[in-house]
């Protein structure tokens, strides 16, 4: 196999292991989580958590607004990052078609033929692990606001910003475990 043909290979190599995965998950942090914690510091700041409490609720629990949101992200997450993978995978064979004049099949044999079952449950993994951070940090970001609705905004941002670094640190510190790369 000369190196023209390996191309497919190794961009499905590259794109099922790292690219699917954070790609998807930043995007949908970017949106999910600055609803998560808007809409839970929305509820903190207009006093509707104390309502909940007062009827004897315990949203905080994990049982009201919290657990339905980490189960959402993290069951739908997994889905939408295959649905990624097959996308960017198709998306791939046009630029080798035309930088390399690589026939579709060349290109997806070679993908098939570098890619394992393992690589697939590791997108999957990477998945369940990215959407649990994303409605983790959403909602732990949401409930303590406080202050009036300017804070709403501030918690927002800051639940994004949080959670693309800790997906970008959590991603780096699963592929040392799961790929057995030396840190140094």
């Amino acid at each position: 196999m000369d190196a023209v043909n390996a191309v497919g290979g190794a961009f499905g190599l590259a794109f099922c292991r790292e690219l699917a995965p954070i790609l998807t998950a930043s995007i949908l942090a970017g949106q999910v989580v600055s609803v998560f914690a808007a809409q839970l510091g929305a509820m903190q700041v207009t006093e509707q958590i104390d309502a909940l409490y007062m009827q004897r609720t315990d949203p905080i629990d994990f049982d009201y607004l919290v657990l339905p949101r980490m189960i959402a992200c993290s069951l739908m997450l997994p889905v939408v990052n295959i649905f990624a993978l097959v996308v960017g995978i198709f998306g791939g064979v046009l630029p080798a078609g035309y930088f390399y004049n690589m026939p579709p099949e060349t290109f997806l044999e070679s993908v098939r033929s570098f890619l394992e079952p393992s690589d697939l449950l590791i997108v999957l993994l990477k998945g369940f692990i990215f959407g649990t951070l994303i409605a983790v940090i959403g909602c732990s970001w949401g409930l303590p606001t406080s202050h009036g609705v300017k804070e709403v905004g501030k918690s927002a941002t800051a639940a994004v910003v949080t959670t693309c670094v800790a997906i970008f640190m959590m991603d780096f510190l699963l592929s040392v475990m799961i790929f057995e790369r030396p840190i140094v």
